[in-house]
């Protein structure tokens, strides 16, 4: 996933994969079958498989499905299984990784033995993390929009990307409208999507109870709020001019749409990671434990995921954050993230420890991300969804993230949900030592102009709402 080692993440698209890539082997040709993102195969035969690299699979991929050159950039190769995900680099030989594949796993993950010696990935061709979304708007192609989309909608659907209420509604909506065509008042009804909600909603949203007091609550026929709320959404999505005649035409306006509301949440794009956090001392015996995350990490920053609540507990920019990791061999692997917050209305540095074998391969990705930001600096200054962001270096605007402003919303960090080490100035108040700025913990940081460091705007993308 990163330019300078191979990266993993956490299961997700991963969970149709664990099925061979490499269907026979000859003495000179093998069957290469590659897993496209709405789980279609491209077979492929390919000679000298053993040395054949990334680059060149790529390449042979691109032309029988006939992509333009803006492919090259957009999709990457990966090796994906439920355990493990890496992009490939160009340079990598996708058949030498495979029979490295349980030396990776030990490496990288903590899957018991036997599902290690069981596992094997597939060969997916799916979005690079390095392609910038600004370059995405930019695409015109029916068919690399229809993969970014299948894309996005499975991340959706998996809860892999947590959207609040209305924009699953919303997303589900153009889903609707690709899968079923225009909207027809009264086809169909909201019993009728209710057969097949799973195909326009996360799971966490179409659940429903068993048992004698979800029959009683499911005698009558109201459609609950899930399909209702579906159902206005798909009513309101509007149609583009001109573009009835011909059906296939008209849904690259609706691949986009779906691909610029995904834009709006920041971790869109991103390499995820498994880890776990500590979580907050509670009740009379100040019983902790851990809680199981995601590490989201894209070119624009850092989230840390509840993976069992579907939310955010942390989203940093690289500007906001310093970090650092520990190895194996120094004590637990782990990624140490620093950022700025307070204390009871104290100024205080705070540190997040995330437990996870992957920790390298964060910190590597971070930094990769980091010196590609740093690259296109001179360059004109990259917009988010939301709005412009200025060039690094100069004064920020006066609303740096204006995402999304729903109170509780799923991507607004929550920083109560967190156990971390909060350090201030000379001990005052806290026992413990806050760094100056210019001397953190973790020199790894994005420098902005003579070693300073942006202070985090609470209100603005770490308190909660």
């Amino acid at each position: 996933m990163d330019g300078t080692e191979d990266n993993a993440g956490q299961p997700g698209p991963a969970d149709r994969s664990h099925r061979s890539s490499v269907s026979s082997v000859g003495a000179r040709a093998a069957d290469v079958l590659v897993y496209l993102a709405d789980d279609t195969v491209v077979p492929l035969a390919m000679e000298n498989l053993p040395s054949l690299t990334a680059h060149e699979l790529h390449q042979t991929v691109r032309e029988v499905l006939q992509l333009p050159d803006v492919a090259l950039d957009a999709f990457a190769l990966w090796l994906v299984s439920p355990l493990l995900e890496v992009q490939l680099k160009p340079k990598h030989q996708p058949y030498k990784l495979g029979r490295q594949w349980q030396e990776l796993l030990l490496r990288f993950t903590d899957a018991p033995d036997d599902d290690v010696a069981m596992d094997e990935p597939s060969l997916q061709f799916r979005r690079n993390v390095f392609f910038p979304k600004r370059r995405e708007l930019q695409i015109h192609d029916k068919e690399v929009l229809r993969l970014l989309y299948e894309e996005a909608k499975s991340n959706v659907l998996a809860a892999r990307y947590p959207c609040d209420v209305e924009d699953c509604e919303a997303l589900g909506a153009l889903v609707c409208r690709v899968q079923l065509g225009p909207y027809q008042p009264g086809q169909p009804t909201a019993c009728a999507l209710r057969e097949k909600l799973d195909s326009f909603l996360p799971a966490h949203l179409c659940k429903r109870g068993h048992g004698l007091f979800a029959a009683l609550r499911g005698r009558g026929t109201k459609a609950g709020t899930g399909e209702q709320g579906l159902l206005n959404a798909y009513s309101r999505v509007k149609e583009v001019a001109g573009s009835e005649s011909e059906h296939e035409a008209s849904l690259s306006p609706h691949y986009r749409a779906y691909l610029l509301k995904c834009h709006e949440l920041p971790f869109y794009g991103s390499a995820f990671f498994h880890g776990e956090i500590d979580k907050p001392a509670q009740g009379f015996l100040h019983r902790g434990g851990q809680k199981p995350v995601s590490v989201a990490i894209s070119l624009e920053g850092v989230h840390v995921i509840d993976s069992r609540e579907k939310h955010v507990l942390l989203g940093l920019r690289f500007q906001e954050l310093s970090w650092d990791h520990t190895s194996p061999e120094e004590e637990e692997s782990a990624l140490w993230l620093e950022f700025d917050g307070d204390s009871e209305g104290t100024p205080v540095n705070k540190l997040l420890k995330v437990y996870s074998k992957q920790a390298e391969l964060m910190s590597s990705l971070i930094e990769y991300c980091i010196e590609l930001s740093q690259a296109s600096e001179p360059a004109a200054p990259q917009e988010s969804a939301a709005g412009a962001a200025s060039a690094p270096g100069n004064s920020p605007p006066a609303t740096q993230r204006p995402q999304l402003r729903r109170q509780g919303s799923v991507v607004c960090s929550r920083i109560q949900h967190l156990s971390t080490i909060d350090y201030v100035e000379e001990g005052e108040q806290i026992k413990r030592v806050k760094p100056k700025r210019s001397t953190s913990f973790f020199s790894r940081q994005l420098s902005l102009g003579q070693g300073s460091y942006t202070v985090v705007q609470p209100t603005e993308s770490l308190e909660q709402g």
